[in-house]
Order: C-alpha cells, then sequence, then structure tokens
C-alpha cells in the first residue's frame, strides 16, 4: 500500500487497515472512483466498516455484508445495483490478484480505468 505500506486508521473504527483486499480507499482506487492525484491524502476505511459499498461484492472469498436503510441495495434501482456489483466485485478481486505483485501503484487500476486516465477523460 502507499504510505510507505504502513496502511492507513480506518477512519470509522480507527483500527490500522493492514491489507490492499480491506481497504475501502484502494478498491474506489482500482475501479476509478478516486484520482491518482488525491489517494495519498485521502482517508481510508475497512470496506467492512463500509456497508454502504461493501453490500455490492459478490464473491465466496468476501464476507456477505448487509447494508440497511435508504442506501441498501435492495432499495436502489436494479440497473444500479448490477452495475456497483458488477464493478466493484471486479475491483476487489483485483485488489487480491495485485496484493504483493510489487507492480506499480499506476497499474492498480482496471485495464478501462487506467485507458480513460491515460486518455485524458
Amino acid at each position: 500500500m502507499a504510505k510507505c505500506d504502513e496502511g492507513y486508521l480506518c477512519q470509522v473504527c480507527g483500527e490500522a487497515v493492514e491489507s490492499l483486499e480491506e481497504s475501502e480507499l484502494y478498491l474506489r482506487y482500482v475501479v476509478g472512483w478516486v484520482d491518482p492525484e488525491l489517494l495519498h491524502t485521502s482517508p481510508d476505511r475497512h470496506l467492512k466498516c463500509n456497508p454502504t459499498l461493501a453490500q455490492f461484492i459478490l464473491d465466496s472469498r468476501f464476507p456477505a455484508i448487509e447494508c440497511e436503510g435508504p442506501f441498501a441495495k435492495q432499495e436502489l434501482d436494479s440497473a444500479e445495483v448490477d452495475r456497483r456489483q458488477t464493478v466493484l466485485t471486479r475491483g476487489w478481486r483485483r485488489l487480491l490478484e495485485i496484493k504483493g505483485s510489487g507492480i506499480p501503484l499506476t497499474e492498480y487500476p482496471l485495464e478501462e480505468v487506467r485507458a480513460k486516465w491515460a486518455s485524458g477523460d
């Protein structure tokens, strides 16, 4: 992870976010929701501490997270739920792929995100 691979403190629970696959910040970066220039200054949270986002990760290796209230996926448009489930599950799987790989931070994002950023869009 950036910040000298020390991890960040979770903005919700205050504990260290010790690995990529539990980092909400790096998931958002990988899927293109965090600008690379803002990565080192943005707060982080454990995915489990942000059920609004984590509820969309669908993988047997990730514990199912329930979100209640108006932001629960059951309350959202089904097309938007499908879109978020697809991108966030792919992003989380990408975190698993890059963990310990030694690839540069600039290559963490999904291929289409890197292409979009390279084109200046």
